[in-house]
C-alpha cells in the first residue's frame, strides 16, 4: 500500500476547488459570490479555518489525510482484501491499483467521501495476477 502524505497533489489555482498552504485568507463574502459546491483545502497546523464557512459559504476540509489521524487497516476474509480508513470527515480519497510497480500504470477503483470521517473498501482477491498494488490518493 502506498500513501502519499505530504507528497499528495501540489496546490493549484483551480476556482472550482482552490489549495491554500497557509492560513485561511481574510475575505468578504463577495470574494467568492456565485461559487457553489466549493471545497477548499487547507494544510494540518493552519489556523482561521473554523469560521471560514460561515463568512463564505465554502467548505473548508483538511488536505492532508494520511497526518496523525489518518489510519489504514488492512483485512483479507473471505476471498476479499479490503481496508478500512479513517480521516477528517467529508475528505474525498481515490483507491488506485496497479499490477506493475517497474512501469506502473494506476486504475481509479473507487472514489470515497470519508463520511463521519471513514470508509471501507473490499474487492474480490485477484488470483490472475503476480501481484497487485494499492495506493489511496486525494484531489
Amino acid at each position: 500500500m502506498e500513501q502519499h502524505g505530504n507528497s499528495q497533489k501540489s496546490p493549484t489555482n483551480s476556482a472550482t476547488d482552490p489549495y491554500f498552504e497557509g492560513n485561511a485568507p481574510t475575505v468578504d463574502s463577495a470574494t467568492f459570490l456565485g461559487a457553489s459546491r466549493v471545497t477548499v483545502y487547507y494544510l494540518l497546523g493552519t489556523t482561521g479555518w473554523g469560521g471560514f464557512s460561515a463568512n463564505t459559504g465554502l467548505t473548508p476540509v483538511l488536505w492532508d489525510p494520511f497526518g496523525p489521524s489518518g489510519e489504514v487497516s488492512l483485512a483479507v476474509q473471505n476471498d476479499q482484501f479490503g481496508f478500512n480508513f479513517t480521516g477528517p470527515a467529508n475528505l474525498v480519497i481515490v483507491v488506485e491499483a496497479c499490477t506493475n510497480l517497474a512501469s506502473p500504470v494506476w486504475i481509479p477503483l473507487q472514489t470515497n467521501t470519508l463520511s463521519n470521517g471513514s470508509c471501507s473498501f473490499s474487492e474480490p482477491l485477484q488470483t490472475n495476477s503476480p501481484g497487485r498494488y494499492y495506493r489511496i490518493t486525494s484531489p
